[in-house]
């Protein structure tokens, strides 16, 4: 007969009751007849399914012999003499018969009998039958999966529709480290307890819902086959149904991947370190603003690679002092910048920008000054986090928040350690690296460089600045003119050039109002322009016309090589009301009349000083009590993008504002056409005749 089976009335669909709500199609496939026969071997019972296999109706088969019906002449005794054998005994049988179909083929059947007593006293025979090709194909299939599932060296497991294990293959045992009997009927979550199967459950259920597989996902974790070292798997979920379309539950396959996750993760994270650098080379030091070049600095590591940048410099760097020693003691250094990307509660525990705080000799940050190298604290505990924030409040805010790495990498340029960029990694971190630091390190030096030139700069700027604003006169307006100046370094660079502007008194009553532009910028610029105003105030104390000046300033800047200069030079007196002026390659003056609009006096432009044996012409114009005069350098209007007759139009509109003081026309000139991608200075020397006594 065969072994006797039995089910799991909590199985996969049981929802009502100990029967499933739908037959299993096994059967179906199969199409296996049932038939029952006499003593005498009649056909008492014929199936719907024996009216398939064999091609007779129930009304051709009741009554009828099975044995003359069904079974080839040639096998006919045999089969007779089978079927009173097991009448006699009792014991079933089994086996395989050719038999004839209604068109008259042949078909090998398979067939299972077995004897059952009657209640007269009699036996009936009850005999299964499907069609042996069939069976075979199926034996197959099941020898197949079962041999491939067995040898398979992908871990393979079947979970119902709660995400139980009710099969698991040997694969899958080698993979959790833990025989099949202990994993049926638990879910992942207890089979797992090392891995966060949060997310393998939700896509479990996904694939329950809607059908749809998930295809070589992959998750991380450690299982009891290898509880010392973490291993990656690629996961793919497919959803069971039955011929019938009811859902059986999922089907996994598991493989480790962990070399080639690991070769996949380390060539991800060799691009993203690439990636950081190239940023870090297109953003760090696009300017030479010590501060804005800390900040650019830490925009690029947070969150790239941390989640706390905080960097500081060295105070008597940035006074351009020399350097404190270092060897002992504590430090006094400068934040410049700080980003967190976690709670604000944790900025506080590095203080604010441009904040001046001192290090004792114990902290990480002054050890990693002294020694100029890395300091990497790849678990901090409580001491560390002590040594690490500005006090106790700040460690204790570091630790609330998950704090658990610090990396701190010097700041040195030529040699020597000018600050230090702090970095911290947070809980969705993992712990700093060695490959952290390289990397911090190539930012830092890069950093490290552009803080060092825009420390030179800024050093060579201020001394620049200090010489400029010293050259340039505070003058004392005369009684007859009221003056207003203003000078302004380039927008773009805040860097000083050779602008200036001069009022100088003449004898008579008369003033004369200069402004000039020696092209170039920085220190010999200023120095040049210095030599120029002094040579100019010399000559005119000389009584010369206008032209004559600058006929003499031509050969002393030619005489200042490699450099050339403009310059307007005017002498007012106020007896006649007069101007007389004279150019040097500059901008033509703006008259404002009173009543009138602003217009530019039509004068003979000159070449610019320094050309050297060209003539300069005197021009007389009228400035009568009320009138402006508006002098500048080209700083003031010109500009790359812009057409000069364009701006001259748009200079000449913010001058007509009767009622405006000469102060308020000076910022408004500047407000309006100041650009801030300028890259030269302005100056600008507004005169008004005062009414006549």
């Amino acid at each position: 007969m065969g072994e006797s089976g039995s089910f799991d009335a909590g199985g996969a669909g049981d929802s009502s009751g100990p029967f499933p709500e739908r037959p299993s199609g096994v059967l179906d496939a199969l199409g296996v007849a049932v038939v029952a026969l006499d003593t005498a071997g009649r056909i008492v019972l014929w199936d719907p399914r024996a009216e398939e296999l064999f091609g007779y109706s129930a009304r051709e088969a009741l009554g009828r012999h099975a044995a003359r019906l069904l079974v080839d002449d040639r096998c006919a005794d045999l089969v007779a003499g089978t079927y009173e054998r097991m009448l006699e005994t009792g014991v079933g049988w089994s086996g395989t018969v050719p038999v004839r179909t209604e068109h008259g083929g042949t078909r090998l059947v398979e067939f299972r009998w077995t004897r059952l007593p009657g209640d007269q006293g009699d036996f009936f025979a009850l005999g299964t039958a499907t069609d042996a090709s069939t069976l075979r194909e199926v034996e197959r299939d099941i020898a197949l999966s079962t041999q491939l599932i067995a040898q398979s060296p992908i871990g393979l497991a079947v979970l119902d529709t709660e995400l139980r294990f009710v099969a698991v293959n040997p694969a899958m045992e080698r993979i959790h480290g833990l025989p099949a009997k202990d994993q049926l009927g638990r879910s992942l979550g207890e089979i797992l307890p090392s891995i966060s199967v949060e997310a393998s459950e939700a896509l479990a259920r996904d694939v329950l819902e809607s059908g749809r597989p998930q295809i070589d996902t992959y998750t991380i974790g450690r299982t009891a086959a290898d509880p010392g070292n973490d291993h990656a798997w690629s996961v793919s979920v497919y959803r069971l149904e039955d011929s019938h379309g009811q859902v059986l539950g999922v089907a996994t396959s598991v493989v480790d991947v962990t070399d080639r996750y690991g070769a996949i993760t380390a060539a991800a994270e060799a691009r993203r370190r690439l990636g950081l650098i190239a940023e870090g080379s297109a953003r760090i030091g696009t300017t030479l603003d010590i501060t804005q070049t800390a900040r650019e600095l830490a925009d690029v590591v947070v969150p790239g690679l941390s989640d706390i940048a905080v960097v500081d410099v060295l105070d008597s760097t940035l006074g351009q002092r020399r350097p404190a020693a270092l060897d002992s003691g504590p430090v006094l250094l400068r934040t410049l910048a700080m980003k967190a990307a976690c709670p604000a509660e944790v900025a506080p525990a590095f203080g604010t920008a441009d904040q001046l705080v001192r290090h004792d000799a114990d902290r990480l940050v002054t050890q990693c000054l002294r020694t100029g190298r890395p300091v990497m604290v790849a678990h901090v505990d409580e001491g560390d986090l002590a040594r690490i924030a500005r006090d106790a409040g700040a460690a204790a805010a570091l630790a609330r928040n998950g704090i658990h790495s610090y990396l701190a990498i010097p700041l040195a340029a030529q040699g020597e350690a000018r600050g230090v960029l702090s970095l911290m990694r947070g809980p969705n971190a993992l712990p700093f690296t060695a490959d952290d630091s390289i990397l911090a390190g190539e930012l830092a030096g890069r950093t490290a460089v552009s803080l060092d030139n825009a420390r030179l700069y800024e050093s060579v700027r201020n001394t620049a600045v200090t010489l400029q604003r010293s050259l340039l006169p505070r003058p004392a307006p005369p009684e007859s003119l009221e003056v207003a100046t203003r000078y302004q370094p380039a927008v773009a660079t805040n860097e000083v050039g050779g602008d200036w502007f001069d009022v100088i008194p003449l004898a008579g009553d008369r003033t004369a109002l200069v402004v000039g532009d020696v092209m170039g910028s920085g220190i010999d610029a200023a120095a040049a322009m210095g030599r120029l105003r002094t040579a100019t105030a010399t000559l005119a104390d000389l009584d010369l016309p206008p032209s004559e000046v600058l006929r003499h300033l031509d050969k002393i800047t030619a005489g200042l090589e490699p450099y050339f200069a403009t310059c307007i030079y005017v002498e007012y007196d106020p007896h006649s009301d007069r101007c007389r002026i004279a150019g040097a390659g500059h901008l033509p003056p703006a008259l404002i009349p009173t009543g009138r609009p602003p217009e530019l006096l039509d004068l003979p432009s000159g070449a610019p000083l320094g050309v050297g044996g060209v003539p300069f012409e005197t021009t007389t114009a009228p400035l009568y009590p009320g009138d402006q005069l508006v002098l500048y350098t080209d700083g003031l209007v010109e500009t790359r993008r812009d057409a000069i007759d364009e701006r001259l139009d748009v200079f000449l509109r913010v001058l007509d504002a009767p009622g405006r003081s000469l102060e308020e026309t000076c910022d408004r000139l500047l407000d309006t056409l100041r650009d801030p991608y300028d890259q030269d200075d302005v100056a600008i020397l507004i005169a008004r005749p005062r009414p006549h006594p």
